[in-house]
């Protein structure tokens, strides 16, 4: 009365394949455990600990200080990311500013300020106001420059700040700049 009335099943039943499947039987779970698990390598003291962590923090340091070097976007500060400020780099980049040259200029004028001659001292008195005031126009010039330029080209990029942006980037001495230059002194087919 309550008993099943479906033919036997047959000794080898097909085996149904399915498209995409991994094509061999799930596991034990104790199997899998054992190939995952892996001896515990934790620190015997806090010491070695915070040895180990400081290791790890000066690696990932070292990691990020070369990409921002190199450029890469996702290790770059807020402040170096997008098309806006890469184009305002590559625009100061590309030409000779006296900004550039102003400590070597500084440093040279101290040292004339040692020497006593009443010539010297007089350019020392009248230098250095007069180099601020080049490079302060300097600063304005490349700040114009660049807003244009970015209006141009990334119409809908917010470019707040980016004339600032150059103008400090040209006072400073080329070899320092982070990020490293992209371009060379005249390449302005390159921005």
């Amino acid at each position: 009365m309550f008993k099943r009335r479906t033919p036997e099943a047959p000794a080898n039943p097909p085996q149904v394949v399915k498209p995409g499947g991994k094509g061999r039987p799930t596991p034990k779970r104790r199997d899998a455990e054992k190939r995952r698990r892996q001896p515990i390598t934790a620190p015997s003291t806090g010491k070695e600990a915070h040895k180990r962590r400081r290791a790890q923090l000066a690696e990932e340091r070292a990691k990020a200080r070369e990409g921002m070097a190199k450029g890469d976007e996702k290790h770059l500060l807020k402040r170096d990311k997008g098309p806006v400020r890469r184009l305002a780099r590559n625009y100061v980049d590309s030409r000779r500013t006296v900004g550039s040259y102003l400590m070597y200029a500084m440093f040279v004028i101290v040292l004339l300020s040692m020497l006593p001659i009443p010539a010297a001292r007089l350019l020392v008195l009248f230098a250095p106001p007069v180099l601020l005031l080049v490079v302060f126009g300097e600063g304005l010039l490349l700040s114009r420059g660049i807003k244009k330029l970015a209006a141009e080209r990334y119409p809908g990029e917010d470019a707040k700040g980016v004339g600032m942006y150059a103008a400090m980037r040209a006072m400073q001495i080329r070899r320092l700049r982070i990020p490293n230059p992209q371009v060379r002194i005249g390449e302005t087919d390159k921005i």
